[in-house]
């Protein structure tokens, strides 16, 4: 086992660890497909895989959902992880850039941190192969598993038709929204598809895509109780 195999390895344990308690949807297996799905993309771009596949198994890790909605204290755990590993100061500072990218949040206006938007970082192959993957795994048949189990976790509704979606939130809106599962369809997964960056990961999503459009025709027939 070369070096690096050894990180990886022992990164994807330390994942394992972290979310042998989760389920919201950002679970292991989550990490897992991302990182599967990542990998996939990188080699049709010709990414660094060291670093898309760490990335990947990381880029919940530190999300703010864990950490009491604070995103700095996410990022300082992942960074003393990597502090423990032997890789080069440049590998550390790429992961990072993108698991400090990454989120949907950081494309919503009223981010109080500019530095996270990501309409002002150069995009790398590697980003774009990592961000693809969790986004894709937000659509599609396993994208609606998730968004349901998410908002039964947190005692949402499944849908109330007097509550309009906000296809426009902020950043902090989305973080502290309690609206109803199907009202995320609107205000992020139905997005999604106009948001992948490479040429495979806009194939997957058109077939995603046109799942989620399927599942809500299907969902409001027999929501009316037409047959």
């Amino acid at each position: 086992m070369t070096n690096k195999e050894d990180i990886l390895k022992r990164t994807e344990d330390f994942a394992k660890n972290f979310f042998q308690k989760e389920y919201t949807g950002h679970d292991w297996w989550h990490t897992s497909r991302v990182r599967v799905l990542a990998r996939k993309i990188a080699v049709e771009e010709k990414a660094d895989l060291f670093i898309v596949e760490m990335a990947a198994l990381l880029h919940d890790v530190s999300d703010y959902k864990f950490f009491g909605g604070d995103d700095k204290a996410g990022l300082s755990f992942v960074q003393k992880w990597l502090s423990s590993l032997e890789i080069s100061k440049r590998e550390k500072e790429d992961i990072l850039k993108i698991i400090s990218h990454i989120s949907f949040k950081n494309t919503l206006p009223g981010l109080a941190d500019k530095e996270k938007d990501v309409s002002t970082i150069i995009l790398s192959k590697e980003f774009m192969a990592v961000c693809d993957a969790d986004r894709l795994d937000s659509i599609g048949a396993i994208g609606i598993a998730r968004a349901f189990t998410f908002g039964g976790f947190y005692k949402r509704k499944i849908y109330e038709p007097s509550i309009r979606p906000n296809k426009k939130m902020t950043q902090e809106e989305y973080k502290t929204t309690d609206a109803p599962s199907i009202n995320h369809f609107y205000e992020k997964l139905l997005k999604i598809k106009d948001m992948i960056y490479t040429k495979l990961g806009k194939k997957i999503a058109r077939k995603r895509h046109r799942f989620l459009n399927l599942y809500l025709k299907e969902f409001y027939k027999e929501w009316k109780g037409k047959l």
